[in-house]
């Protein structure tokens, strides 16, 4: 189990390497927003106070980039399903579930990197957060992370239609990454909307991420983050193994 999971991800890594463009490209749009409309959110809601600004609008960043940059592998997914590249792996004598392991893994490691690149830079524009609330964030996005991987290579494996993939992305997309709050916190809005963005899963990290990089450790919001992608990071990944095993027959 485990030799067959590093050696796919160990494969994924590789493969990565061969053409880092993508991850470097992932990474553009949080920084662009961090640029461009951090300064507008610091003046309206911090009195022109950038680096407290910081602290609220960072996290929100980091999680669009668990969101946008994990689901965007599906679609490689579904060239190797096309090409029946995908086939010919499932039916080999590996443990099925490493292919799909393997390849989340190397997901949650690029966000990883894209990540602490992007906190790198949020510091040297003022950002300050102490070394426990960083690794537990990392930790977080991680997690984040597998469940976005989670959905996008469950979605590939049982849709198999690039067309389709990406009009459900796009219809689903904007409404989680407004509903979560990365870009204005949703205490900033009615009421009812803050109550129907509880039940969507980015809301959760946000949320944690902003209490971590305040230095409120003990924050509740923390705890219940973890457990809401822990729970949805297992079922997504389920999903993903049972889609891929259908697909091998």
């Amino acid at each position: 189990m485990i030799r067959d999971t590093s050696l796919f991800f160990g494969h994924e890594v590789r493969n990565t390497l061969r053409n880092p463009v993508w991850p470097l490209f992932g990474i553009m749009q949080p920084v662009m927003y961090l640029l461009l409309f951090a300064p507008l959110y610091a003046g309206m809601a911090f009195g022109g106070d950038f680096g407290q600004a910081l602290v609220s609008f960072a996290p929100g960043m980091l999680v669009i980039t668990a969101l946008f940059g994990s689901m965007g592998v599906a679609y490689g997914t579904i060239y190797e399903i096309r090409s029946g590249v995908l086939e010919r792996i499932a039916v080999s004598p590996a443990w099925r579930p490493a292919i799909v392991l393997g390849r989340m893994l190397r997901d949650v490691v690029s966000l990883m990197i894209q990540s602490l690149a992007f906190i790198l830079i949020a510091i040297a524009m003022g950002l300050r957060v102490s070394p426990l609330a960083l690794v537990l964030m990392l930790l977080l996005l991680g997690v984040t992370g597998l469940f976005s991987s989670g959905v996008a290579y469950g979605m590939a494996l049982s849709l198999r239609d690039e067309n389709a993939m990406g009009q459900i992305m796009q219809f689903f997309a904007l409404p989680l990454m407004l509903l979560s709050g990365a870009l204005l916190p949703m205490a900033l809005g009615p009421d009812w909307l803050e109550r129907i963005s509880w039940f969507t899963p980015f809301y959760h990290p946000v949320e944690a991420g902003r209490a971590l990089f305040a230095g409120e450790l003990t924050d509740l919001s923390i705890p219940l983050a973890f457990g809401v992608m822990l729970a949805l990071a297992a079922l997504t990944v389920t999903w993903s193994v049972r889609s891929l095993r259908r697909l091998a027959g």
